[in-house]
């Protein structure tokens, strides 16, 4: 009901003041609609201490969609969950969040989007694996999808995320593009430039990658999206720390980890150890005696490696 008396006020319309119109602060995506911008914001955080840049940790539990149960996966209930708080976004299969991903842990999901060829097979030949109208019922942030440039089935994988872009757009969910390496290709700034600028070009609104030396600024600089370095096999925490503060300080928006958290003797340690490193510019050797400080008390995951049952003979 309207009102009967005229209450406004002229001051209130501030018409001296020009409209104040927030720029939004990740990395080549200021034209995307609404809808894309409010889903990358739940992946990406603003960062307090670098103003006007968004940094994210996801965490990456989507190995079993292509190898099957992981070492530090065996039980998602018993060693992820735990984590779920310390991550910004989490990287998994949709199998895995109707199964065993708690819907009030609030985390926001990056959805497994492609998939098909086992550890068996040759893993280029993916496709599509779930459709935009389930990534949207499960309320998945982004969906992402591997393109293997220079593999055996390189356009087809390409191919896979130009279909999803075109869903995505439909939809208001982002794509992010994961450049695949193969045994056969070298993880040098000149192919990272080269796999991640196609991707971009493409319409991938962000992009994961390999940290390499030297030439990662490159990369990044080349890259006129957001950059997310992949954490790739399991390192010695300190050293995953230090190429974690290398990848930031030289231009990545974020790290998407998976086995450098996982499989850490202590993972709840090892991934608020990463988030000092992304968000509060912690120097590695910092964040690494951070790491070894935290209390065992406030760890408590099953390890890694769970102990050999009594009367038990190793393997």
């Amino acid at each position: 009901m309207a009102d009967e008396e005229d209450l406004t006020n002229g001051a209130r319309f501030a018409a001296s003041v020009p409209p104040r119109q927030e720029p939004f602060p990740l990395k080549g995506c200021g034209s995307l609609d609404w809808g894309m911008q409010s889903r990358l914001a739940r992946v990406f955080r603003p960062d307090t201490r670098r103003p006007g840049s968004m940094r994210t940790v996801m965490l990456a539990i989507d190995h079993g969609y292509f190898q099957g149960p992981t070492t530090g996966l065996e039980r998602v209930d018993l060693s992820i969950v735990p984590l779920l708080p310390y991550a910004d976004a989490l990287m998994t299969t949709r199998g895995m969040v109707r199964s065993t991903v708690p819907a009030a842990s609030r985390v926001p999901i990056v959805l497994r989007a492609s998939g098909g060829p086992s550890i068996l097979r040759e893993l280029s030949d993916e496709r599509i694996a779930v459709g935009m109208e389930d990534a949207a019922r499960i309320n998945a942030a982004a969906v992402a999808v591997q393109v293997f440039v220079g593999g055996e089935f390189e356009t087809q994988s390409v191919r896979n995320m130009t279909r999803l872009v075109d869903a995505g757009q439909r939809y208001g969910i982002p794509v992010l593009a994961v450049t695949a390496v193969g045994k056969e290709l070298t993880r040098d700034a000149r192919y990272l430039r080269l796999a991640t600028r196609i991707c971009a070009e493409l319409g991938a609104h962000f992009v994961k990658t390999y940290y390499c030396e030297p030439g990662f600024d490159t990369v990044a600089a080349a890259c006129p999206v957001p950059l997310v370095m992949a954490g790739g096999k399991k390192l010695p925490e300190a050293d995953a720390l230090t190429m974690a503060y290398h990848a930031i300080e030289n231009g990545a928006a974020g790290v998407d980890m998976g086995r450098n958290i996982f499989q850490s003797d202590t993972p709840a340690a090892m991934i608020r150890a990463v988030g000092a490193v992304v968000h509060e510019s912690a120097k590695p050797e910092d964040a690494y005696e951070q790491y070894l400080k935290t209390p065992e008390k406030e760890q408590g995951l099953w390890p890694t490696h769970p102990p050999a049952a009594a009367g038990s003979r190793p393997m």
